[in-house]
């Protein structure tokens, strides 16, 4: 179980390293907040702050694209 965590984990990682260049916008917040729960569900910190950052990458990334399209209305 372990094994497949780390590389579930590992290979979150590398999808994020290939993203573009580095920008820590929603990653802090993520990671903060995957930390907290990955360590309370099951003393995860390092796996849920990497799957939170890369959640919050994605969130950030989602509203730059939603503000910069202009309004269809």
């Amino acid at each position: 179980m372990k094994l497949s965590l780390c590389i579930i984990a590992i290979g979150a990682l590398a999808l994020a390293g290939t993203a573009g260049p580095a920008s820590a916008k929603g990653c802090i917040k993520g990671a903060v907040v995957g930390g907290v729960a990955g360590h309370y569900a099951g003393h995860h910190g390092w796996l849920g702050a990497a799957a939170g950052c890369v959640i919050g990458r994605h969130e950030a990334n989602k509203r730059a694209r939603e503000q910069a399209a202009p309004a269809n209305r």
